[in-house]
């Protein structure tokens, strides 16, 4: 097949190499043997690709720039190298009959590490000791232990999916909240996205990992955020316009919520002089729970010949998503 590959033309340490492609098709079998590859980074290259490729591989922000899609007469399949596509919404620009891939599945070994340093960050009180780290007062507060805690972890996808696993192993008590509540191995029950208000009253801890959709933008609102128990944490490694951050922050400066750790924003990067910056008991990281530079792309490659051998073999690709529903 003819595959074009187009990199952001803005380094970000995430682009597709020749010596990753070449790596890949190593790993990968006879799936993997004897496609024609083009790489580019600007319009014009994308643009010369599209006319003779039958798959892209991009990353959401290289398309995202080139909407819509030059002519692409021969295109089967758009592979995305993200699992969240939500920035490229609404879908009305795929050509008919086009495939559109994400890597979901790339991203569970290290958000599932970030969200359990987050649980055990909480647990430990590590926001508020920061906030008086930085006002240089000496407050000891002490923290417990997570076993037998409750945590609702709202989205059972790669990312919920792996923190469930490891709140189970540390013996937490794991709500899962999905749009359908089948069980999930690493939780103890499992409820539907129109139950959420029945289960946020016992969560000490909330952990958002879901996608951002028409269905969950604002998901947390002020309501839902007050239905929170006083001293319960909030965890976000999804999108940020999954919650109301200005609600939040009210909370937290109240003595409401203990505390809260956020990797998404509603504007990234967080502007100069927001509020965000000085809340207290919030912890920031900027965008970086869910990519390991070591194998993010390597993982990538290695699901989209997954995608193709299911293709080949005449089975919806996994990874393929539904325009609907935006997942």
């Amino acid at each position: 097949m003819r595959i074009h590959i187009q990199n952001d033309a803005v380094a970000t340490g995430f682009e597709i190499s020749t010596d990753h492609w070449r790596r890949a098709v190593a790993r990968g079998g006879a799936i993997a043997a004897g496609h024609e590859v083009s790489f580019g980074a600007t319009a014009a290259t994308l643009e010369a690709g599209l006319l003779e490729a039958e798959l892209l591989i991009t990353s959401v922000a290289a398309l995202a720039g080139q909407l819509p899609l030059p002519p692409a007469p021969r295109l089967r399949a758009i592979f995305c190298t993200s699992a969240g596509l939500d920035r490229l919404a609404p879908f009305t620009w795929l050509p008919p009959g086009v495939a559109l891939l994400n890597n979901a599945g790339t991203h569970s070994a290290k958000a599932g590490e970030y969200a359990l340093m987050a649980l055990l960050m909480l647990a430990n009180r590590l926001p508020a000791l920061m906030t008086a780290q930085r006002a240089g007062r000496w407050e000891p507060l002490h923290g417990s232990v997570l076993a037998g805690r409750q945590v609702t972890i709202v989205g059972l996808g790669g990312l919920g999916g792996a923190a469930a696993e490891h709140a189970a192993r540390l013996g937490m008590r794991v709500t899962g909240v999905r749009a359908r509540p089948a069980p999930h191995p690493a939780c103890a029950r499992v409820v539907a996205s129109a139950d959420l208000d029945a289960v946020l009253p016992q969560s000490e801890f909330l952990l958002l990992a879901c996608p951002l959709t028409h269905a969950t933008r604002g998901l947390m609102d002020r309501r839902r955020l007050g239905l929170l128990p006083r001293g319960g944490g909030v965890i976000n490694i999804g999108r940020g316009a999954l919650l109301d951050q200005a609600a939040l922050g009210d909370l937290l400066e109240a003595g409401q919520l203990a505390g809260a750790v956020l990797d998404v924003f509603a504007e990234e990067p967080i502007p100069p002089g927001d509020r965000l910056w000085t809340l207290p008991n919030l912890m920031i990281t900027p965008h970086v729970s869910c990519d390991d530079p070591n194998s993010y792309i390597p993982e990538s490659l290695d699901i989209f010949f997954a995608n193709l051998r299911a293709i080949a073999a005449g089975a919806p690709p996994p990874n393929r998503i539904d325009p609907e529903r935006g997942y």
